[in-house]
Order: structure tokens, then sequence, then C-alpha cells
């Protein structure tokens, strides 16, 4: 009788603070189909794990280390920013996966990411059909940017928002009781390179006139420093102090990033950061007044003790959606958060091709944001209050959350050739 097929497995770009939940569904989705699928192998440190050979075996976790995944923030098994180029200008990478693939019985493909992790598991679909390989390739969708199209929300989203929107409020209320004698103005940079859904996200810290955050930056809006000053200066004179959260995709209107460092990421973007103390200048030099600020960077994207129960449950839920289509027997899809109608927020789990996915971004709609560019309506506040719903606390031990380490170990490598990504 046939070996059953296996299946693989990785994580990539940036993580959050539930990628490991959608881990946790697809590990335990598969273990749940043993008649179907053998093993599940995870890449080292992502795509790489696989060019290079270096599997982990998941069938040596226990059923306690893979559920406490649901409780754990970051890479499980390690992620990584390695971008495979078309077809066309590497077919070597491609062709490399296909051969791991086929030395470990692989058939079913599993891609945690956003956009460019779409599109590189297009390409491999569209690679083993034309190799004549039987391959089931599915896409599991996490960003925190919720710039993924075709989904309501992105799995890691709800998670960062639930968190800006708590840490602007806190700090809102230490400024506040301050700004008489000390800080005026307090700057907030939150991710999100063209789309302005995390600074967005600091508007639900807001329940009545007054409240911060005052100022919100977008990537979709152009920075205006004549007009952005100037509402500093009146958020001062009217309330004491001034709360600003500004997006890291902030730009003015040719285009420019204000926080540009000048250098490119492993997928070709521009390196970005130092756009808070960029803004605090500005306030100082033009207006004088005395500032704080802050980058929330990866402590926006880790932060699983406050994660949202809503974004849990759907990360965990899509990783899930996966194996199952695999077994359905559909390639070249992305299970997707569906949102109901009516009132009350409900949500399900739909597919989505990803030809229509891969490179495509979407954006902040125009009417989500204010008139003046400043802030979130009522459209937003809708749109975004429930995916921050819920509390997921992870267990503590001795005051700190207990989050797992798995054993990681590797699989025997059945290839002689070796093959190193630089």
């Amino acid at each position: 009788m046939a070996a059953k097929p296996n299946a693989f497995y990785a994580q990539s770009g940036g993580v959050t603070s539930v990628i490991n939940a959608s881990a946790c569904g697809v590990i335990e989705a598969a273990r749940e189909h043993r008649d179907r699928i053998g093993k599940v192998f995870a890449g080292r440190n992502g795509i790489i794990g696989a060019l290079e050979e270096d599997l982990i075996d998941t069938s040596r976790e226990s059923k306690t280390a893979i559920r406490a995944l649901m409780e754990t923030p970051s890479g499980a098994f390690g992620s990584c920013r390695h971008k495979l180029k078309s077809l066309e200008d590497n077919r070597a990478e491609y062709e490399r996966l296909i051969e791991v693939f086929r030395a470990h019985n692989i058939q079913y493909f599993f891609y945690n990411g956003g956009g460019d992790s779409a599109d590189t598991c297009l390409k491999v679909s569209q690679l083993s059909e034309s190799l004549g390989y039987p391959l089931q390739a599915i896409h599991v969708p996490k960003t925190i940017d919720n710039d993924l199209p075709l989904t309501d929300n992105c799995p890691g989203f709800g998670s960062v928002a639930k968190y800006v929107a708590i840490s602007t409020r806190e700090a809102a209320l230490d400024v506040a009781s301050m700004c008489a004698t000390s800080t005026k103005v307090f700057i907030l940079e939150v991710m999100g390179r063209h789309a302005g859904w995390i600074a967005a996200a600091a508007g639900l810290a807001a329940e009545q006139e007054g409240d911060a955050p005052h100022i919100i930056l977008f990537p979709e809006i152009a920075f205006d420093q004549k007009k952005f000053l100037a509402r500093v200066q009146r958020c001062v004179k009217r309330y004491g102090y001034c709360v600003v959260v500004a997006s890291e995709g902030t730009q003015t209107a040719d285009g420019t990033f204000l926080s540009d460092a000048g250098t490119r990421d492993a997928f070709g973007h521009a390196q970005l950061g130092g756009l808070a103390p960029a803004l605090a200048g500005m306030v100082k030099d033009e207006l004088g007044y005395k500032y704080h600020w802050a980058v929330a960077d990866y402590l926006q994207r880790s932060a699983r003790h406050i994660a949202s129960k809503t974004d849990v449950e759907q990360a965990y839920a899509v990783g899930r959606a996966a194996v199952e289509y695999a077994l359905a027997g559909k390639n070249a899809v992305m299970p997707a958060i569906v949102r109901g109608k009516g009132k009350r927020y409900s949500w399900r789990v739909g597919e989505a091709p990803l030809a229509k996915v891969a490179n495509v971004e979407k954006m902040m709609p125009r009417n989500f944001i204010t008139r003046d560019g400043f802030g979130i309506t009522e459209a937003a506040r809708d749109y975004l209050a429930p995916l921050i719903v819920g509390e997921a606390y992870p267990s503590y031990r001795a005051g700190l959350p207990r989050y797992v380490r798995l054993k990681n170990e590797s699989v025997p490598r059945r290839l002689k050739k070796r093959f190193r990504v630089t």
C-alpha cells in the first residue's frame, strides 16, 4: 500500500501574536485525518526550511504542546523574509521545492503569511502543475497590516488593533495627568506601510469629545506639516495636551515616506522607522512644546497577553479550514473571513482564489477616515470594534505568561544535493 502523503507548513514574513494559533489549527486538523495525511512537516525558518531541506517533524510534539501554540506568540517554527522571485527569474528555487517535496512525499502545502506569501503559494501551485507533481497549495492568511483583499479582516490584525487601542488610552491618561507642568504632546508610531488600519484602530480608544487620540496620521492621507502643527496647537490649547498616533507609512503628497531610512528589505520594500522622532522634532522646533514619543514596533505584534479572543479564534479557524480545503481537492485558494450581515457581529470562513489575492493591497476606504483626514468615522468604528472583542489570556506561571517551546526535531535529509539560501 502506498504511503500516505505528508503535509508541509511554513510561517512567512513578520510574525504575529496569533500565527501559532493557525499552526495549531493546521496540525490538529491534519492529525484528525491520519487516514489521509501522514505527517506535518514544518519549515525551519519558513520557506528556507523547504529549500534547504531542513524540515521539522511536528509528529514528535505532544498534543499538549501543539495545543499550547494557541497561547504562544511569534513563530514557533521560525519565519523569514525570503522572497521567491518570479518563475522566469529563479525557476531553480521552485524546482528545488518540488524536489524536496517529492523526496519527502509532501503533497499538501500550507503557507502562512501575507500578500507576498500568497503570491509564492500561487506560483508553487502553478509550477507543481506544470511539472506534473500532485500538490494542493493553500495559503493561510496572516498579516497585522490587514491589507489582504477578499477577506473581511486578516488574522493577526485584531490583536494588534486591541494592543494599540489600549496603549493609546493608557498613555493618554498618563499625559493628561502631567500636561499642566510637563509633557504636552505624545506621539505613538505604529506599523502600517501603505494601509492605515493599525493607526485607525487607535481611534477606538476615544469614547467622547476630547479623548485621545486627537490626531491619527494615515498613509492614505497626504501629510501636510502646516495643517498637522496647527491641529497639534489647537488641541493643546483646548485640552491641555495632544496625543498623536502615526502610521509608519505616513507620506507626503509626492509619495515620499517621512520615515524612509534609505534601505530596502528582502521584498524590496523601503525600510521604515524614525517617524515619531521626526514628528516630535517638528513639534519642538515650530511650537516649542515638551514631548515624548514611543514606537510600538515588535511590542504591538507580539503582545499575546492581551490578544483579541476574536482574533485567536479566527486564526485557528483558517488553519483548520486550510486542511479541509486541501483534502477537498482545492488548490491555489485562501480561507477568508466573511463577515455576517446584521447589527450583531458574526463571521464564518469562506474561500478566496489566490489569483485575486496575490499582489493586491486593501487600503482604508476613504469613508473610514474623517473629512479632515485626522480621525476615524463611525463606519470605521463599526468595522473595527468587533475585531478586538474578547480576552484570551494565556496561562501564567510565577507572574509571567507560560509560552510553549517546541522540540523542533529535524527530519533526516534524503537528498544528497545541498541548497544554501543566500
